[in-house]
Order: C-alpha cells, then structure tokens, then sequence
C-alpha cells in the first residue's frame, strides 16, 4: 500500500526561458535535497524531453509516454514495478512524478 504522503507530482523541471512558467529544476533540486536527503527519486514520464539527471543525483526514471496519450501496458507495469521496488526499500523513501504539466500523465 502506497501513502500519498510519499508521492509527490509535480510539472517538469525546466531550466532557461519555460522556468519562468515551470518548475526551475535547481529549485525543485534543492526542494528534494532539503526534505527528503538521499530519499527520493524521479520519474520523467515525459516523452517529449529529458534533462540532465546530476541535478538528482542521478535518481531519474524516464517513462516515455506521449502527452495526451494513454501509456502502454508494458510500460505502466515497468512504472509501477520501479515505484514498488524503490518505496519498499525504506520508509523514508519517496518518489516525486512529473509529465509536461503535472497533471496528464
């Protein structure tokens, strides 16, 4: 059983001209860095664009489903499957989710 209280789901880490408008991925770093230390880990389900995963510690899943698109089986279950293993390592453990905008995917 999953809590919510350790899943966090956000919209995509941006850097340049879209941190304007979205999340700046130092400050959503820094965020991860400062509550949840050596506990979290990413999912990009964005198959749109990827970043640079050094800015969390290397902690990033890339899902790729297409906005607007219901993702494949396959990779609901490889989804579900990291989460599952990553949560029931340590109770401290979280995951944050993000697509595009943070609410599609």
């Amino acid at each position: 059983v999953l809590s919510t209280d350790r899943i966090i789901a956000m919209s995509f880490p941006s850097s340049g001209k879209q941190s304007f408008y979205r999340n700046p991925i130092k400050e959503v770093a820094r965020f991860l860095d400062t509550k949840h230390p050596d506990h979290y880990k990413v999912y990009n389900l964005c198959s749109e664009k990827g970043y640079d995963p050094k800015y969390f510690h290397y902690r990033v899943e890339r899902i790729f489903i297409d906005d607007h698109n219901v993702p494949a089986l396959q990779d609901m279950l490889k989804f579900t499957g990291s989460v599952r293993e990553w949560m029931s390592q340590d109770e401290k453990n979280i995951v944050a989710i993000h697509c595009k905008g943070g609410k599609g995917r």
